[in-house]
Protein backbone atom coordinates (compact mmCIF):
# COMPACT_ATOMS: atom_id res chain seq x y z
CA UNK A 1 0.00 0.00 0.00
CA UNK A 2 1.36 3.41 -0.96
CA UNK A 3 2.41 5.78 1.83
CA UNK A 4 0.06 8.77 2.06
CA UNK A 5 0.95 12.25 3.26
CA UNK A 6 -0.93 11.45 6.47
CA UNK A 7 1.18 8.31 6.91
CA UNK A 8 4.34 10.30 6.34
CA UNK A 9 3.43 12.99 8.89
CA UNK A 10 3.11 10.34 11.61
CA UNK A 11 6.28 8.58 10.49
CA UNK A 12 8.18 11.84 10.75
CA UNK A 13 6.74 12.50 14.21
CA UNK A 14 8.02 9.08 15.23
CA UNK A 15 11.43 10.03 13.84
CA UNK A 16 11.28 13.03 16.21
CA UNK A 17 10.49 10.55 19.02
CA UNK A 18 7.03 12.05 19.57
CA UNK A 19 5.12 9.58 21.72
CA UNK A 20 1.68 11.22 21.86
CA UNK A 21 -0.43 13.77 20.04
CA UNK A 22 -3.10 15.59 22.05
CA UNK A 23 -6.04 15.92 19.70
CA UNK A 24 -9.70 15.80 18.79
CA UNK A 25 -10.85 14.26 15.50
CA UNK A 26 -12.80 15.85 12.65
CA UNK A 27 -13.19 15.37 8.92
CA UNK A 28 -10.58 18.03 8.20
CA UNK A 29 -7.91 15.63 9.50
CA UNK A 30 -9.47 12.34 8.41
CA UNK A 31 -6.42 11.46 6.34
CA UNK A 32 -4.16 11.75 9.40
CA UNK A 33 -6.64 9.99 11.71
CA UNK A 34 -6.72 7.09 9.24
CA UNK A 35 -2.94 7.02 9.36
CA UNK A 36 -3.01 6.61 13.15
CA UNK A 37 -5.03 3.45 12.65
CA UNK A 38 -2.63 2.05 10.07
CA UNK A 39 0.35 2.88 12.31
CA UNK A 40 -1.01 0.96 15.31
CA UNK A 41 -1.68 4.28 17.07
CA UNK A 42 1.98 5.31 17.15
CA UNK A 43 2.40 8.04 18.21
CA UNK A 44 -0.54 7.64 20.55
CA UNK A 45 -3.66 9.70 19.75
CA UNK A 46 -4.72 11.26 23.09
CA UNK A 47 -8.37 12.18 22.71
CA UNK A 48 -9.32 15.27 24.74
CA UNK A 49 -12.93 16.32 25.29
CA UNK A 50 -12.37 19.60 23.42
CA UNK A 51 -9.65 21.02 21.18
CA UNK A 52 -8.80 23.79 23.67
CA UNK A 53 -8.09 21.07 26.23
CA UNK A 54 -5.86 19.26 23.73
CA UNK A 55 -3.81 22.44 23.37
CA UNK A 56 -3.60 22.88 27.16
CA UNK A 57 -2.53 19.25 27.51
CA UNK A 58 0.25 19.85 24.98
CA UNK A 59 1.33 22.93 26.93
CA UNK A 60 1.35 21.00 30.22
CA UNK A 61 3.31 18.18 28.62
CA UNK A 62 5.89 20.63 27.22
CA UNK A 63 6.22 22.55 30.49
CA UNK A 64 6.97 19.47 32.54
CA UNK A 65 8.89 17.35 30.00
CA UNK A 66 11.05 20.00 28.35
CA UNK A 67 10.07 18.55 24.96
CA UNK A 68 7.84 19.97 22.23
CA UNK A 69 4.14 19.32 22.79
CA UNK A 70 2.08 18.33 19.73
CA UNK A 71 -1.63 19.06 19.37
CA UNK A 72 -3.95 18.45 16.45
CA UNK A 73 -7.41 19.56 15.35
CA UNK A 74 -9.66 19.69 12.35
CA UNK A 75 -10.23 22.73 10.16
CA UNK A 76 -12.54 25.63 10.99
CA UNK A 77 -14.08 25.21 14.46
CA UNK A 78 -11.44 22.75 15.66
CA UNK A 79 -8.61 25.07 14.70
CA UNK A 80 -10.36 28.01 16.32
CA UNK A 81 -10.74 26.07 19.57
CA UNK A 82 -6.97 25.57 19.79
CA UNK A 83 -6.26 29.29 20.05
CA UNK A 84 -6.53 29.84 23.82
CA UNK A 85 -4.13 27.02 24.62
CA UNK A 86 -1.71 28.19 21.94
CA UNK A 87 -1.76 31.73 23.32
CA UNK A 88 -1.02 30.26 26.74
CA UNK A 89 2.05 28.63 25.17
CA UNK A 90 3.07 31.84 23.41
CA UNK A 91 2.87 34.03 26.51
CA UNK A 92 4.60 31.51 28.81
CA UNK A 93 7.30 30.69 26.20
CA UNK A 94 6.43 27.02 25.77
CA UNK A 95 7.28 24.93 22.65
CA UNK A 96 4.09 23.56 21.06
CA UNK A 97 3.32 22.55 17.47
CA UNK A 98 -0.28 22.66 16.22
CA UNK A 99 -1.14 20.49 13.21
CA UNK A 100 -4.51 21.48 11.74
CA UNK A 101 -6.60 20.41 8.81
CA UNK A 102 -8.07 22.68 6.14
CA UNK A 103 -10.73 22.58 3.45
CA UNK A 104 -9.72 20.65 0.34
CA UNK A 105 -7.53 22.77 -1.93
CA UNK A 106 -10.02 22.68 -4.80
CA UNK A 107 -12.73 24.15 -2.54
CA UNK A 108 -10.65 27.00 -1.07
CA UNK A 109 -12.11 30.42 -1.73
CA UNK A 110 -15.54 28.98 -2.41
CA UNK A 111 -17.17 29.67 0.98
CA UNK A 112 -17.10 25.94 1.62
CA UNK A 113 -18.35 24.46 4.88
CA UNK A 114 -15.94 25.09 7.78
CA UNK A 115 -13.62 27.10 5.54
CA UNK A 116 -11.74 29.64 7.62
CA UNK A 117 -8.70 31.70 6.65
CA UNK A 118 -6.35 29.80 8.93
CA UNK A 119 -3.30 31.80 7.85
CA UNK A 120 -4.96 34.94 9.20
CA UNK A 121 -6.29 33.11 12.24
CA UNK A 122 -2.88 31.81 13.35
CA UNK A 123 -0.60 34.60 12.10
CA UNK A 124 -0.29 36.19 15.56
CA UNK A 125 -0.24 33.20 17.87
CA UNK A 126 2.11 31.25 15.56
CA UNK A 127 4.03 34.27 14.31
CA UNK A 128 7.41 32.55 14.62
CA UNK A 129 6.48 29.86 12.10
CA UNK A 130 3.24 29.24 10.22
CA UNK A 131 2.97 27.39 6.92
CA UNK A 132 0.31 25.77 4.78
CA UNK A 133 1.46 22.58 3.09
CA UNK A 134 0.01 22.44 -0.42
CA UNK A 135 2.24 19.81 -2.05
CA UNK A 136 3.70 16.67 -0.56
CA UNK A 137 7.24 17.78 -1.39
CA UNK A 138 7.03 20.50 1.29
CA UNK A 139 7.48 17.65 3.76
CA UNK A 140 9.49 16.87 5.77
CA UNK A 141 10.94 20.39 5.73
CA UNK A 142 7.76 22.16 6.86
CA UNK A 143 7.14 19.79 9.78
CA UNK A 144 10.79 19.74 10.80
CA UNK A 145 10.99 23.52 10.82
CA UNK A 146 7.79 23.77 12.89
CA UNK A 147 9.38 21.54 15.54
CA UNK A 148 12.81 23.16 15.41
CA UNK A 149 11.44 26.71 15.62
CA UNK A 150 9.13 25.80 18.49
CA UNK A 151 12.04 24.29 20.41
CA UNK A 152 14.57 27.01 19.59
CA UNK A 153 12.27 29.98 20.20
CA UNK A 154 10.18 28.41 22.99
CA UNK A 155 6.96 29.25 21.18
CA UNK A 156 3.93 27.78 19.39
CA UNK A 157 4.13 27.06 15.66
CA UNK A 158 1.44 25.83 13.28
CA UNK A 159 1.27 23.52 10.26
CA UNK A 160 -1.85 23.61 8.06
CA UNK A 161 -2.46 20.53 5.90
CA UNK A 162 -5.52 20.52 3.57
CA UNK A 163 -7.78 17.49 3.87
CA UNK A 164 -7.32 16.22 0.31
CA UNK A 165 -3.51 16.42 0.50
CA UNK A 166 -3.47 14.18 3.58
CA UNK A 167 -4.90 11.32 1.50
CA UNK A 168 -2.59 11.74 -1.50
CA UNK A 169 0.45 9.56 -2.05
CA UNK A 170 3.56 11.01 -0.46
CA UNK A 171 6.41 11.95 -2.78
CA UNK A 172 9.69 13.21 -1.36
CA UNK A 173 11.65 16.23 -2.65
CA UNK A 174 13.60 15.04 -5.72
CA UNK A 175 16.28 17.60 -6.46
CA UNK A 176 18.59 19.18 -3.90
CA UNK A 177 18.78 22.47 -5.79
CA UNK A 178 15.05 22.72 -6.43
CA UNK A 179 13.50 21.59 -3.16
CA UNK A 180 15.88 21.68 -0.21
CA UNK A 181 15.59 18.48 1.84
CA UNK A 182 15.52 18.57 5.62
CA UNK A 183 18.27 17.27 7.87
CA UNK A 184 17.53 14.23 10.06
CA UNK A 185 15.54 15.01 13.21
CA UNK A 186 17.78 16.35 15.95
CA UNK A 187 17.80 19.21 18.43
CA UNK A 188 20.69 21.63 18.46
CA UNK A 189 21.86 22.86 21.86
CA UNK A 190 23.89 25.94 22.62
CA UNK A 191 25.03 27.90 25.66
CA UNK A 192 25.07 31.63 25.07
CA UNK A 193 27.41 33.58 27.37
CA UNK A 194 27.75 37.39 27.45
CA UNK A 195 31.09 39.03 26.74
CA UNK A 196 33.56 39.04 29.65
CA UNK A 197 33.56 42.83 30.01
CA UNK A 198 29.81 42.89 30.69
CA UNK A 199 30.05 40.00 33.14
CA UNK A 200 32.72 41.95 35.06
CA UNK A 201 30.52 45.06 35.12
CA UNK A 202 27.69 42.96 36.58
CA UNK A 203 30.02 41.58 39.24
CA UNK A 204 31.10 45.13 40.13
CA UNK A 205 27.47 46.14 40.70
CA UNK A 206 26.79 43.11 42.91
CA UNK A 207 30.02 43.57 44.86
CA UNK A 208 29.17 47.21 45.58
CA UNK A 209 25.73 46.35 46.97
CA UNK A 210 25.04 45.96 50.67
CA UNK A 211 21.44 44.75 50.41
CA UNK A 212 21.24 42.39 47.43
CA UNK A 213 17.95 40.95 46.18
CA UNK A 214 17.49 38.29 43.50
CA UNK A 215 14.34 37.80 41.44
CA UNK A 216 14.29 34.34 39.83
CA UNK A 217 11.88 33.35 37.07
CA UNK A 218 11.32 30.18 35.08
CA UNK A 219 14.41 31.00 33.00
CA UNK A 220 16.52 30.28 36.09
CA UNK A 221 15.28 26.70 36.47
CA UNK A 222 18.37 25.16 34.89
CA UNK A 223 20.57 27.39 37.08
CA UNK A 224 19.09 26.61 40.50
CA UNK A 225 22.43 25.57 42.00
CA UNK A 226 24.12 28.72 40.70
CA UNK A 227 21.34 31.01 41.98
CA UNK A 228 21.65 29.37 45.37
CA UNK A 229 25.44 29.78 45.44
CA UNK A 230 25.18 33.43 44.41
CA UNK A 231 22.57 34.11 47.10
CA UNK A 232 24.75 32.50 49.76
CA UNK A 233 27.83 34.38 48.58
CA UNK A 234 26.16 37.81 48.48
CA UNK A 235 23.81 37.37 51.44
CA UNK A 236 20.88 37.99 49.10
CA UNK A 237 17.28 37.02 49.52
CA UNK A 238 15.57 35.29 46.57
CA UNK A 239 12.04 36.14 45.49
CA UNK A 240 10.38 33.98 42.84
CA UNK A 241 8.13 35.01 39.96
CA UNK A 242 5.07 32.78 39.78
CA UNK A 243 6.37 30.67 36.87
CA UNK A 244 9.63 30.28 38.79
CA UNK A 245 8.00 29.07 42.00
CA UNK A 246 9.65 25.65 41.68
CA UNK A 247 13.15 26.99 40.89
CA UNK A 248 14.36 26.96 44.52
CA UNK A 249 13.15 25.14 47.61
CA UNK A 250 11.05 27.11 50.09
CA UNK A 251 12.95 25.31 52.82
CA UNK A 252 15.93 27.59 52.17
CA UNK A 253 15.72 30.29 54.87
CA UNK A 254 16.47 33.18 52.48
CA UNK A 255 13.90 32.22 49.82
CA UNK A 256 11.07 34.72 50.30
CA UNK A 257 8.55 32.98 48.04
CA UNK A 258 6.34 34.39 45.32
CA UNK A 259 6.32 38.06 44.38
CA UNK A 260 3.48 40.31 43.28
CA UNK A 261 -0.24 40.49 43.92
CA UNK A 262 -0.24 36.75 44.73
CA UNK A 263 3.06 37.02 46.55
CA UNK A 264 4.35 37.01 50.10
CA UNK A 265 5.13 39.78 52.52
CA UNK A 266 8.86 38.86 52.75
CA UNK A 267 9.16 39.26 48.96
CA UNK A 268 7.49 42.66 49.19
CA UNK A 269 9.87 43.69 52.00
CA UNK A 270 12.89 42.34 50.09
CA UNK A 271 12.15 44.58 47.11
CA UNK A 272 11.13 47.52 49.26
CA UNK A 273 14.43 47.60 51.18
CA UNK A 274 17.14 46.33 48.79
CA UNK A 275 19.83 48.52 47.20
CA UNK A 276 20.86 46.02 44.48
CA UNK A 277 18.66 43.82 42.28
CA UNK A 278 19.60 40.84 40.10
CA UNK A 279 16.85 39.56 37.80
CA UNK A 280 17.46 36.04 36.42
CA UNK A 281 15.20 34.56 33.75
CA UNK A 282 12.13 36.62 34.55
CA UNK A 283 9.98 39.16 32.74
CA UNK A 284 7.85 39.87 35.83
CA UNK A 285 5.60 42.74 34.67
CA UNK A 286 4.34 44.37 37.88
CA UNK A 287 6.81 47.17 38.51
CA UNK A 288 4.93 48.33 41.61
CA UNK A 289 6.35 45.24 43.35
CA UNK A 290 9.94 46.00 42.32
CA UNK A 291 12.19 48.55 44.06
CA UNK A 292 11.28 52.19 43.55
CA UNK A 293 12.98 53.64 40.49
CA UNK A 294 16.36 55.03 41.53
CA UNK A 295 16.44 52.98 44.72
CA UNK A 296 18.50 50.03 43.47
CA UNK A 297 21.25 49.34 40.98
CA UNK A 298 20.12 46.45 38.80
CA UNK A 299 21.49 43.65 36.64
CA UNK A 300 19.38 41.41 34.41
CA UNK A 301 20.20 38.01 32.89
CA UNK A 302 17.93 36.65 30.16
CA UNK A 303 18.38 34.36 27.18
CA UNK A 304 16.05 36.53 25.08
CA UNK A 305 17.35 40.02 24.42
CA UNK A 306 13.85 41.21 23.56
CA UNK A 307 12.92 41.14 27.23
CA UNK A 308 15.99 42.83 28.64
CA UNK A 309 15.51 46.11 30.51
CA UNK A 310 11.73 46.18 30.04
CA UNK A 311 10.53 46.29 33.64
CA UNK A 312 13.23 48.09 35.61
CA UNK A 313 16.06 50.48 34.63
CA UNK A 314 18.83 47.87 34.65
CA UNK A 315 22.42 49.11 34.65
CA UNK A 316 23.98 45.95 33.20
CA UNK A 317 22.12 43.65 30.79
CA UNK A 318 23.48 40.17 30.18
CA UNK A 319 21.96 38.26 27.26
CA UNK A 320 22.78 34.63 27.79
CA UNK A 321 21.87 31.25 29.21
CA UNK A 322 21.20 31.68 32.93
CA UNK A 323 23.39 28.79 34.08
CA UNK A 324 26.34 29.57 31.83
CA UNK A 325 26.16 33.28 32.62
CA UNK A 326 26.04 32.71 36.38
CA UNK A 327 28.92 30.25 36.12
CA UNK A 328 30.96 33.00 34.45
CA UNK A 329 29.80 35.56 37.02
CA UNK A 330 30.32 33.60 40.24
CA UNK A 331 34.15 33.62 40.32
CA UNK A 332 34.03 37.43 40.12
CA UNK A 333 31.56 37.92 42.98
CA UNK A 334 32.96 38.59 46.43
CA UNK A 335 31.73 36.66 49.46
CA UNK A 336 30.01 39.00 51.88
CA UNK A 337 30.04 38.24 55.60
CA UNK A 338 26.65 37.32 57.08
CA UNK A 339 25.13 40.48 58.37
CA UNK A 340 22.04 42.36 59.33
CA UNK A 341 20.53 42.19 55.83
CA UNK A 342 20.51 38.38 55.64
CA UNK A 343 19.41 38.15 59.27
CA UNK A 344 16.45 40.41 58.51
CA UNK A 345 15.48 38.39 55.42
CA UNK A 346 15.57 35.09 57.26
CA UNK A 347 13.60 36.54 60.17
CA UNK A 348 10.93 37.84 57.80
CA UNK A 349 10.69 34.46 56.04
CA UNK A 350 10.38 32.50 59.29
CA UNK A 351 7.74 34.92 60.56
CA UNK A 352 5.83 34.64 57.29
CA UNK A 353 5.49 30.86 57.42
CA UNK A 354 4.34 31.11 61.05
CA UNK A 355 1.75 33.67 59.95
CA UNK A 356 0.56 31.44 57.10
CA UNK A 357 0.11 28.56 59.53
CA UNK A 358 -1.91 30.72 61.92
CA UNK A 359 -4.04 32.13 59.10
CA UNK A 360 -4.69 28.65 57.73
CA UNK A 361 -6.01 27.51 61.11
CA UNK A 362 -8.51 30.34 61.46
CA UNK A 363 -12.01 28.96 61.79
CA UNK A 364 -14.00 29.37 58.57
CA UNK A 365 -17.33 28.25 57.13
CA UNK A 366 -16.83 25.38 56.62
CA UNK A 367 -13.14 25.01 55.60
CA UNK A 368 -10.44 27.64 55.33
CA UNK A 369 -9.05 27.40 51.75
CA UNK A 370 -5.53 28.24 52.96
CA UNK A 371 -5.56 25.11 55.08
CA UNK A 372 -6.25 22.96 52.02
CA UNK A 373 -2.79 23.86 50.74
CA UNK A 374 -0.93 23.94 54.07
CA UNK A 375 -2.19 20.43 54.83
CA UNK A 376 -0.95 19.37 51.38
CA UNK A 377 2.46 20.97 52.04
CA UNK A 378 3.12 18.73 55.04
CA UNK A 379 2.51 15.51 53.11
CA UNK A 380 3.17 16.19 49.42
CA UNK A 381 5.55 13.62 47.85
CA UNK A 382 9.04 14.93 47.06
CA UNK A 383 8.63 14.12 43.35
CA UNK A 384 5.11 15.51 42.91
CA UNK A 385 4.04 17.79 40.07
CA UNK A 386 1.50 20.49 40.98
CA UNK A 387 -0.70 22.43 38.58
CA UNK A 388 -2.93 25.31 39.58
CA UNK A 389 -5.79 26.96 37.79
CA UNK A 390 -6.33 30.70 37.58
CA UNK A 391 -8.43 32.32 40.27
CA UNK A 392 -8.23 32.25 44.05
CA UNK A 393 -6.75 28.73 43.89
CA UNK A 394 -3.68 30.38 42.35
CA UNK A 395 -3.42 32.66 45.40
CA UNK A 396 -3.24 29.75 47.80
CA UNK A 397 -0.83 27.84 45.51
CA UNK A 398 1.44 30.87 45.27
CA UNK A 399 1.50 31.76 48.98
CA UNK A 400 0.85 28.58 50.90
CA UNK A 401 2.47 25.67 49.03
CA UNK A 402 6.02 25.00 50.22
CA UNK A 403 8.16 23.73 47.34
CA UNK A 404 10.92 21.30 48.25
CA UNK A 405 13.11 18.56 46.77
CA UNK A 406 12.12 17.72 43.18
CA UNK A 407 8.58 19.13 43.30
CA UNK A 408 7.56 20.86 40.07
CA UNK A 409 4.72 23.30 39.64
CA UNK A 410 3.15 25.56 37.04
CA UNK A 411 0.04 27.43 35.96
CA UNK A 412 -1.00 29.85 33.23
CA UNK A 413 1.42 32.53 34.32
CA UNK A 414 1.00 35.30 31.76
CA UNK A 415 -2.30 34.72 29.98
CA UNK A 416 -3.77 33.71 33.35
CA UNK A 417 -6.59 31.94 31.59
CA UNK A 418 -9.13 29.82 33.41
CA UNK A 419 -9.22 26.16 32.59
CA UNK A 420 -5.69 24.74 32.26
CA UNK A 421 -5.39 23.15 35.73
CA UNK A 422 -6.84 19.73 34.87
CA UNK A 423 -5.51 19.45 31.28
CA UNK A 424 -2.05 20.55 32.48
CA UNK A 425 -2.24 17.66 34.96
CA UNK A 426 -3.06 15.25 32.11
CA UNK A 427 -0.12 16.56 30.09
CA UNK A 428 2.10 16.20 33.16
CA UNK A 429 1.06 12.56 33.60
CA UNK A 430 2.04 11.77 30.02
CA UNK A 431 5.34 13.59 30.54
CA UNK A 432 6.03 11.71 33.79
CA UNK A 433 3.72 8.69 34.16
CA UNK A 434 5.81 7.54 37.15
CA UNK A 435 5.21 10.68 39.25
CA UNK A 436 2.17 11.81 41.28
CA UNK A 437 0.34 14.86 39.93
CA UNK A 438 -1.89 17.23 41.90
CA UNK A 439 -4.16 19.90 40.40
CA UNK A 440 -5.48 22.77 42.54
CA UNK A 441 -8.62 23.95 40.78
CA UNK A 442 -11.49 26.28 41.59
CA UNK A 443 -15.07 25.18 41.09
CA UNK A 444 -15.49 27.78 38.32
CA UNK A 445 -12.78 26.10 36.25
CA UNK A 446 -14.23 22.68 37.03
CA UNK A 447 -17.59 23.76 35.67
CA UNK A 448 -15.95 25.43 32.67
CA UNK A 449 -14.07 22.33 31.49
CA UNK A 450 -12.51 20.36 34.37
CA UNK A 451 -15.43 17.99 34.83
CA UNK A 452 -15.26 16.91 31.20
CA UNK A 453 -11.51 16.30 31.42
CA UNK A 454 -12.05 13.94 34.37
CA UNK A 455 -13.40 11.64 31.66
CA UNK A 456 -10.07 11.92 29.86
CA UNK A 457 -8.26 11.01 33.08
CA UNK A 458 -10.52 8.00 33.53
CA UNK A 459 -9.94 6.97 29.92
CA UNK A 460 -6.13 6.96 30.08
CA UNK A 461 -5.06 6.45 33.70
CA UNK A 462 -4.15 2.79 33.24
CA UNK A 463 -1.30 3.89 30.95
CA UNK A 464 0.43 5.58 33.89
CA UNK A 465 2.74 3.48 36.06
CA UNK A 466 1.89 5.72 39.03
CA UNK A 467 -1.85 6.32 38.73
CA UNK A 468 -1.99 9.02 41.40
CA UNK A 469 -3.57 12.09 39.81
CA UNK A 470 -5.40 14.15 42.45
CA UNK A 471 -7.79 16.89 41.38
CA UNK A 472 -8.49 19.10 44.40
CA UNK A 473 -11.57 21.29 43.93
CA UNK A 474 -11.91 24.52 45.93
CA UNK A 475 -15.68 24.26 46.22
CA UNK A 476 -17.02 27.67 47.31
CA UNK A 477 -19.80 28.26 44.75
CA UNK A 478 -18.21 31.59 43.86
CA UNK A 479 -16.05 33.02 41.08
CA UNK A 480 -13.93 34.08 43.98
CA UNK A 481 -10.98 35.92 42.46
CA UNK A 482 -13.22 38.28 40.49
CA UNK A 483 -15.49 38.76 43.50
CA UNK A 484 -12.51 39.97 45.52
CA UNK A 485 -11.22 42.09 42.64
CA UNK A 486 -14.61 43.81 42.48
CA UNK A 487 -14.39 44.55 46.19
CA UNK A 488 -10.72 45.53 46.44
CA UNK A 489 -10.10 47.26 43.13
CA UNK A 490 -13.48 48.71 42.29
CA UNK A 491 -15.06 49.14 45.71
CA UNK A 492 -18.13 47.25 44.45
CA UNK A 493 -20.12 44.69 46.41
CA UNK A 494 -20.43 41.13 45.15
CA UNK A 495 -22.85 40.92 42.22
CA UNK A 496 -24.61 37.65 42.93
CA UNK A 497 -25.93 37.10 39.40
CA UNK A 498 -22.45 37.05 37.87
CA UNK A 499 -20.42 35.62 40.75
CA UNK A 500 -22.43 32.83 42.40
CA UNK A 501 -22.05 29.38 40.81
CA UNK A 502 -24.60 26.56 40.72
CA UNK A 503 -23.85 23.93 43.34
CA UNK A 504 -22.37 20.70 41.96
CA UNK A 505 -21.19 17.58 43.78
CA UNK A 506 -17.83 17.11 42.05
CA UNK A 507 -16.98 14.02 44.05
CA UNK A 508 -20.27 12.40 43.04
CA UNK A 509 -19.46 13.03 39.36
CA UNK A 510 -16.01 11.49 39.79
CA UNK A 511 -17.45 8.54 41.68
CA UNK A 512 -19.96 8.04 38.90
CA UNK A 513 -17.25 7.56 36.27
CA UNK A 514 -15.17 5.23 38.44
CA UNK A 515 -12.59 7.54 40.02
CA UNK A 516 -11.70 7.73 43.69
CA UNK A 517 -13.74 10.52 45.27
CA UNK A 518 -13.68 12.20 48.67
CA UNK A 519 -16.00 14.88 50.03
CA UNK A 520 -14.56 17.21 52.69
CA UNK A 521 -16.97 19.33 54.72
CA UNK A 522 -14.95 20.02 57.88
CA UNK A 523 -11.33 21.07 58.54
CA UNK A 524 -10.45 17.98 60.60
CA UNK A 525 -11.27 15.84 57.52
CA UNK A 526 -8.62 17.54 55.37
CA UNK A 527 -5.49 15.71 56.54
CA UNK A 528 -7.00 12.22 56.29
CA UNK A 529 -8.53 13.13 52.91
CA UNK A 530 -5.16 14.16 51.49
CA UNK A 531 -3.60 10.98 52.92
CA UNK A 532 -6.25 8.86 51.24
CA UNK A 533 -6.00 10.65 47.89
CA UNK A 534 -2.19 10.50 47.83
CA UNK A 535 -2.16 6.80 48.67
CA UNK A 536 -4.94 5.81 46.25
CA UNK A 537 -4.21 3.37 43.46
CA UNK A 538 -6.25 5.34 40.94
CA UNK A 539 -6.94 9.03 40.19
CA UNK A 540 -8.92 10.87 42.85
CA UNK A 541 -11.07 13.96 43.20
CA UNK A 542 -10.92 15.86 46.48
CA UNK A 543 -14.10 17.96 46.73
CA UNK A 544 -13.50 20.50 49.53
CA UNK A 545 -16.27 22.87 50.54
CA UNK A 546 -14.41 26.01 51.51
CA UNK A 547 -15.18 29.53 52.64
CA UNK A 548 -15.33 32.17 49.87
CA UNK A 549 -14.91 35.00 52.39
CA UNK A 550 -11.35 34.22 53.49
CA UNK A 551 -9.64 37.20 51.84
CA UNK A 552 -7.00 36.56 49.18
CA UNK A 553 -5.94 40.22 49.35
CA UNK A 554 -2.16 40.23 49.83
CA UNK A 555 -0.76 40.91 53.32
CA UNK A 556 0.90 44.07 51.98
CA UNK A 557 -2.42 45.40 50.65
CA UNK A 558 -2.52 49.15 50.26
CA UNK A 559 -4.76 51.35 52.34
CA UNK A 560 -6.76 52.15 49.21
CA UNK A 561 -7.45 48.44 48.56
CA UNK A 562 -8.57 47.84 52.15
CA UNK A 563 -10.68 50.99 52.03
CA UNK A 564 -12.30 49.88 48.75
CA UNK A 565 -13.13 46.45 50.14
CA UNK A 566 -14.64 48.02 53.27
CA UNK A 567 -16.71 50.40 51.15
CA UNK A 568 -17.94 47.43 49.12
CA UNK A 569 -19.22 45.85 52.32
CA UNK A 570 -20.91 49.06 53.39
CA UNK A 571 -22.58 49.29 49.98
CA UNK A 572 -24.45 46.08 50.68
CA UNK A 573 -22.28 43.06 49.97
CA UNK A 574 -24.52 40.03 50.57
CA UNK A 575 -21.95 38.40 52.87
CA UNK A 576 -20.92 41.56 54.70
CA UNK A 577 -20.72 40.41 58.32
CA UNK A 578 -18.95 37.12 57.62
CA UNK A 579 -16.58 38.84 55.19
CA UNK A 580 -15.53 41.41 57.78
CA UNK A 581 -15.09 38.78 60.47
CA UNK A 582 -12.83 36.58 58.32
CA UNK A 583 -10.85 39.56 57.06
CA UNK A 584 -10.16 40.92 60.52
CA UNK A 585 -9.18 37.51 61.90
CA UNK A 586 -6.86 36.80 58.97
CA UNK A 587 -5.14 40.19 59.03
CA UNK A 588 -4.74 40.03 62.81
CA UNK A 589 -2.47 36.99 62.56
CA UNK A 590 0.30 39.17 61.12
CA UNK A 591 0.34 41.23 64.31
CA UNK A 592 0.00 38.39 66.82
CA UNK A 593 3.17 36.29 66.54
CA UNK A 594 3.06 33.05 68.46
CA UNK A 595 -0.71 33.07 68.88
CA UNK A 596 -3.22 30.81 67.20
CA UNK A 597 -6.88 31.68 66.82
Amino acid sequence: MAQTVGDYVLARLRDWQVEQVFAYPGDGINGIVTAFGKADNKPRFIQARHEEMAAFQAVGYAKFSGHVGICMATSGPGAIHLLNGLYDAKLDHVPVVAIVGQTARSAMGGSYQQEVDLQSLFKDVASDYLVEVNVAEQLPNALDRAIRVAQANRCPTALIIPADLQEEEYSAPQHAFKQVPSSPPSLAHTRVVPVAEDVQRAADVLNAGEKVAILAGQGARSAAAEVRELAERTGAGVAKALLGKDVLSDELPYVTGAIGLLGTRPSYELMRDCDTLLIVGSNFPYTQFLPDFGQARAVQIDLDGRFIGMRYPTEVNLVGDARATLQALLPLVETKPDGKWRETIEGNVASWWETIDRQAHIEADPVNPMRIVTELSTRIPDDAIVTADSGSAANWYARCLRIRADIRGSLSGTLATMGPGVPYAIGAKFAHPDRPVIALVGDGAMQMNGLAELITIKHYHELWSDQRCVICVFHNNDLNQVTWELRAMGGAPKFVESQTLPDVDYAAFARGIGLEAINVDAPDQLGPAWDAALSATRPAVLDVRCDPEVPPIPPHATFEQIKAATEAVLKGDPNALHLLTEGIKTKAQEMLPGRKS
